[in-house]
């Protein structure tokens, strides 16, 4: 523990620094890689909506030995054919989620379950969602993320500045799509639970990248009339004061989240904190991920295209060179040296002493 906290100090310092903004290409590399795996799979498979998005039904029964086999023999005996998705529920439940359906198709498969697993009809829990609340529902979804977005452009554009605006939604972005195409390649439903669960993630990772700007800002203050070091140095200064922080604030976020998706989500069957839990849990660390390695790597990128950046790189450049030349001795000064040294020599007219007679 000394250790670390020995690393935190040297960190923050800059006495021990990683150079995290420097190898940039690296880490896009990585993300690109990720958003093309997330992209492919959408595009293959595509997002498992709930019946909440896309309308249907769902019936939920407590069960003791039946089978997901035996559920769908039971569902289609009723004539439901189509969409048919039997999921186990813990070990006593099974949920059979159907397409829309009318009141008679609905009684029909209801008293297929009663007659085949010996179930009360009040014991079933009947999900009824039609098409146009499902359209309703995606929509009211879109636009809460939209107006998330907007919202936390217009306040980074103003408490900071608009380029860390830029930065901030392109790791917003990058987590959204990676984060959407891990869902689709696991093949989890995306319910209203998992929407709640991408504006968390969202929020989270805003709140680490508005940390590290904040730092970034405080570094860069008056980095013009110093001449030190550039923009990107004094960003990847930043990046290292602060990422000890990132860690232990996404290792403690991630304890709870992850008891409540193994725990909640796999032993107990919850479906809800199945949803939530897994996007919590990946969004949490591709939005760390992107707070430290593409936030503030696109925003020094950003910034040093700037006239007065361009500048201050050159005056950097010219004081680190002057600094070498002045450091470096030359055979020259060395030959001078020499001849200093050897021109050290006693008077040349000296009387000559007599002999003593």
């Amino acid at each position: 523990m000394s250790s670390i906290k020995g690393l935190g100090g040297r960190l923050y310092s800059g006495e021990t620094s990683v150079n995290i903004v420097g190898n940039a290409k690296r880490w896009y590399l990585v993300s690109a890689l990720f958003t093309l795996l997330s992209i492919g799979a959408l595009m293959v498979q595509g997002l498992h909506l709930g019946i909440e998005f896309k309308g249907g039904s769902a019936y939920t029964f407590p069960v003791t030995t039946a089978t997901v086999e035996q559920a769908r023999s039971a569902v289609e005996s009723a004539g439901i054919s189509g969409e048919l998705i039997i999921q186990k529920i813990g070990d006593d439940k099974i949920r059979v989620q159907t397409g829309s359906l009318t009141n008679a198709q609905s009684d029909s498969v209801e008293a297929a379950i009663v007659s085949n697993f010996g179930v009360q009809a009040g014991d079933i829990d009947t999900q009824l969602i039609g098409p146009s609340w499902g359209e309703e529902i995606t929509k009211k979804a879109l636009y809460g993320l939209l107006a998330f977005i907007i919202v936390i452009m217009l306040f980074l554009a103003m408490t900071f500045e608009p380029k860390m605006a830029i930065a901030a939604l392109v790791a917003v972005l990058h987590d959204v799509l990676i984060t959407v195409g891990i869902y689709a390649l696991i093949g989890f439903d995306v319910t209203p639970a998992t929407v709640i669960g991408f504006l968390t993630i969202l929020g989270y990772s805003l709140y680490d990248t508005v940390v590290i700007f904040d730092k970034v800002r405080e570094n860069t203050r008056s980095i013009t009339s110093t001449s030190k070091q550039t923009f990107t140095q004094a960003t990847n200064l930043a990046v290292n004061q602060t990422i000890v922080r990132s860690i232990n604030t996404t290792v403690i976020a991630l304890l709870p989240v992850g008891a409540i998706l193994f725990i909640g989500g796999g032993l107990l069957g919850a479906g809800t904190l199945k949803d939530i839990s897994l996007a919590l849990f990946i969004g949490m660390i591709v939005g760390s991920y992107s707070s430290v390695f593409i936030a503030p790597a696109v925003l020094a990128q950003l910034r040093e295209k700037e006239p007065a950046m361009i500048a201050l790189a050159k005056r950097v450049s010219a004081r680190g060179a002057t600094a070498v030349v002045s450091s470096v001795v030359t055979p020259g000064s060395l030959q001078g040296a020499t001849a200093t040294i050897t021109d050290r020599r006693g008077p040349r007219n000296q009387p000559k002493r007599k002999g003593r007679k």
